[in-house]
This record gives structure tokens, C-alpha cells and sequence, in this order.
């Protein structure tokens, strides 16, 4: 557990509750970010909120959200109104309902975490209710309160520890039939065409979720910081160099 913890709660089945720990699944870390820069100084660029009336930055104490009712008439909410709207399930994963474990498919499935015992004493609560779920072949469905929005979540055995996804809401989703509606139904394949995909068949590897522009651009950043420490070079001043060498002159004139 080398990570700090995204979330802490209960994982809770009918009278069995255990703490749990909630981490990432997915990780931006080796992503390549970049910043916008003013490339005429080579200084950062500001990103600021401005009042689209006003053109006047808005200071952080005065910006909310807002719903937008009408053209430019919103209604405000504060911190109060998303308080007031706060559920149970903040802190408790409490397992409702148990489905087969291929019932969801991949469209609703959004953000992976993992989930873990919290501590030594919740440590067999936490594996009976892995296990057990494990041999029946099924996946938890449950809800959960996730940045003031509540969540339907899928929870499934993976190695030691649970795997809990969020699903995305019923509205995220656009019916596949919008796209498909004017293909064929069935169509039949070549010899050829089924030679060639037998052919190709190959086992699963993870060689093909590398990220080949990510590596060409680190060696471009790494070229240019090579080419800059050459102009630096370059640029200093040979005036102290031919100095010192005279004043060595000098010196060893001095001596003799």
C-alpha cells in the first residue's frame, strides 16, 4: 500500500462490515504535461477566471457554481445547497444486489479503483466477502458517494483485493443503434479474409498499450535541453578566458 488512499469507508454485506481503502487504478503520472508558455518571454502563461460582462478577474471567494435556467440567469449554489443533498453511502459501500459477472457491458463500465481492507481486524470480513462472491461468479452493485455525486458502483474479486468501478449514468451512454441501424446484419467472409484473421491470431501483451508519441516526444524535449546547454555554452563570454590567460602571462613574467 505505497499510495496515500483516494477514499476511506466500510465495505458492508447483510451483518458483515469491514473498513476499506480506496485507491486509483489508472495513474496520469507518466504522462507528458505541458504548460502553455509565453514564447516571447519563455515565461508561463496565467489562467484566470474573468466576468464575461465585466472582462474584471473574479476572486476565488466569489466563484460558484451555477445552473444555468435561462439565456445568462443562473442559479447559484453554494456549499450549503450540495450539503443538503449529501446521502448515506458517503462512507459505506453497503452491497444491495449480486449479478452474474459478464451482466455489465464494457460502454457502462467508466473508472477503476481498488479496494482493500483498511486494517488487520477488517482483513477476514474483507476476504469472506471477496471469496465468496469469487466462487459464485458474481459481481456486487452498489452506490456510493463520489465528489458530491452519488454513484452506482460494480465491485468484482481481482487477485487479493477487490476491483470497484464506477458505471456511468444511464443519460452518458448513446444507444449503439443511432450508428448501426443501417449495417447489414450478417455478412459472409472470404477464405481468404478468414486465413488472414486465423493467421494473426497471437496471444495478449502489453507491448501494445505503449505509447510511442509520448516516447517521441521526450526525446525531442531531450534533444532541445541538449541544444540549449550548448548555446549557453557558446554564449558565455570568452573575455574572462583571454583575461585569466593574460594574467597568467603576467604572472609567470613576474617570477622569472
Amino acid at each position: 500500500m505505497a499510495r496515500q488512499p483516494y477514499w476511506k469507508g466500510y465495505l458492508k454485506l447483510s451483518l458483515v462490515t469491514c473498513p476499506v481503502l480506496m485507491a486509483p487504478a489508472v495513474s496520469e503520472q507518466g504522462a507528458v504535461r505541458l504548460k502553455m508558455v509565453n514564447a516571447a518571454t519563455g515565461n508561463p502563461v496565467e489562467n484566470r477566471y474573468l466576468d464575461s460582462v465585466t472582462g474584471k478577474p473574479v476572486p476565488a471567494a466569489q466563484q460558484v457554481k451555477g445552473y444555468e435556467r435561462a439565456e445568462n440567469d443562473y442559479v447559484l449554489l453554494e456549499d450549503e445547497d450540495f450539503a443538503a443533498v449529501a446521502l448515506e453511502s458517503t462512507r459505506t459501500i453497503e452491497i444491495s444486489d449480486f449479478i452474474a459477472a459478464d451482466a455489465v457491458e464494457w460502454v457502462w463500465y467508466e473508472t477503476p479503483h481498488y479496494l482493500l481492507p483498511g486494517d488487520k481486524v477488517g482483513l477476514e470480513a474483507f476476504s469472506v466477502i471477496r471469496e465468496a462472491m469469487r466462487s459464485s461468479d458474481v459481481a456486487g452493485v452498489s452506490r456510493l458517494v463520489l465528489q458530491r455525486r452519488e454513484r452506482a458502483v460494480l465491485l468484482e474479486p481481482r487477485g487479493k483485493g477487490l476491483v470497484l468501478w464506477t458505471l456511468r449514468y444511464g443519460d452518458e451512454v448513446r444507444p449503439e443503434e443511432g450508428y448501426f441501424a443501417g449495417l447489414p446484419e450478417q455478412a459472409e467472409p472470404s477464405r481468404d479474409i478468414v486465413r488472414a484473421v486465423s493467421a494473426r491470431q497471437t496471444r495478449w501483451s502489453e507491448e501494445w498499450l505503449e505509447d510511442p508519441v509520448r516516447e517521441a516526444l521526450l526525446d525531442v524535449i531531450a534533444g532541445k535541453k541538449k541544444t540549449r546547454r550548448r548555446a549557453a555554452k557558446q554564449q558565455q563570454p570568452e573575455g574572462n578566458v583571454v583575461d585569466m590567460v593574460e594574467a597568467l602571462r603576467r604572472s609567470l613574467r613576474t617570477d622569472l
